[in-house]
């Protein structure tokens, strides 16, 4: 190499000189740094998951102790005349009273959301799937406290429901937010949008 240099006239950098060749750098500084935000903007996501989830089951579990201690057992609250009403029941069963012989399958079942959404936010870099899933998780975190901790007993309790549309089915606000984001889910499905930020069209 070096009487290849002198052939051509092209100087040997000196040792310890800071002229020596340096290796072609393989990209690995810039994959890593891609790999930090994309773990920094992952637990964003996750964290804004949690905080919708947390908010949701709080007001809630909240709703549900003031309903129960102000209105069960008392005459209805009408919002909107007879179109909107505040009236408790306790529903074993899923919506419209459907199942009550089934708690234990529903509590089963909503145990089983929750593990799904854990898995999920594994991969979680959208912001609209992470409050989808909150919603989820705080509803399905919701009904499930009343289905392990209210009467008649563990895995049994009967779903606190006040919430009196007229000709529709008594609910309460951990069933609105359930829905509200299994609409927002299909909504984003519908879009192509993915758990993890990606977009796909079929």
């Amino acid at each position: 190499m070096a009487e290849a240099e002198r052939m051509t006239g092209t100087p040997e950098p000196e040792p310890g000189s800071g002229a020596e060749p340096t290796p072609a750098s393989d990209g690995g500084g810039v994959a890593e740094q891609e790999r930090e935000r994309g773990a920094g903007r992952g637990k964003r996501r996750i964290a804004a998951l949690l905080l919708v989830a947390c908010f949701v089951y709080l007001l809630d579990l909240v709703s549900k102790m003031l309903v129960v201690a102000k209105l069960e057992h008392h005459d209805p609250i009408q919002i909107v005349g007879t179109l909107l009403q505040l009236r408790v029941i306790r529903n074993r069963g899923a919506a419209f009273g459907i199942g009550e012989a089934l708690t234990i399958f529903l509590t089963i079942i909503a145990a089983a959301v929750i593990v799904v959404i854990a898995r999920i936010a594994r991969k979680l870099y959208s912001l609209p799937w992470a409050l989808a899933l909150g919603l989820l998780l705080g509803g399905a975190f919701g009904n499930l406290t009343d289905r392990v901790f209210r009467s008649p007993g563990i895995f049994e309790g009967a779903v606190v429901d006040f919430i009196a549309p007229a000709h529709f089915a008594v609910f309460n606000l951990a069933d609105s937010a359930i829905v509200c984001g299994g609409i927002l889910i299909v909504i984003l499905s519908f879009r192509g949008l993915d758990p993890d930020g990606t977009v796909h069209k079929d």
